[in-house]
């Protein structure tokens, strides 16, 4: 990726382009990471995957790209209620310990 006129390209811009580029209706199957510019700017290498549909994309990137890619959402526990439901979790004994963990 070639940027003369700036020192550094969003990832967003990238995956508009792309999709024009090969004609793709859902920018949200284009997965961008891994870019380093180079010394001085007006250049930029990276990868890039482009899936054919969000279900692919699901199933086959990892977690934290579709975390950063907001393909998912997780629930905010605050950490008074990990470290209470950590402290029942060890007074339980055998079935009682899938209880605790399904009820959160």
């Amino acid at each position: 990726m070639v940027h003369t006129e700036k020192s550094n390209v969003p990832k967003r811009e990238l995956q508009k382009k792309l999709a024009e580029i090969f004609k793709i209706s859902d920018e949200s199957t284009i997965s961008l990471f891994g870019f380093k510019t180079r010394f001085g700017g007006l250049k930029s290498t990276g990868f890039g995957f482009i899936y054919n549909n969000i279900i692919f994309a699901r199933e086959t990137e990892p977690l934290y790209r579709l975390l950063r890619n907001k393909l998912i959402e997780v629930n905010k526990i605050s950490s008074k209620q990990r470290k209470e439901r950590k402290n029942r979790f060890k007074k339980t004994r055998g079935k009682e310990k899938s209880k605790i963990k399904n009820q959160s």
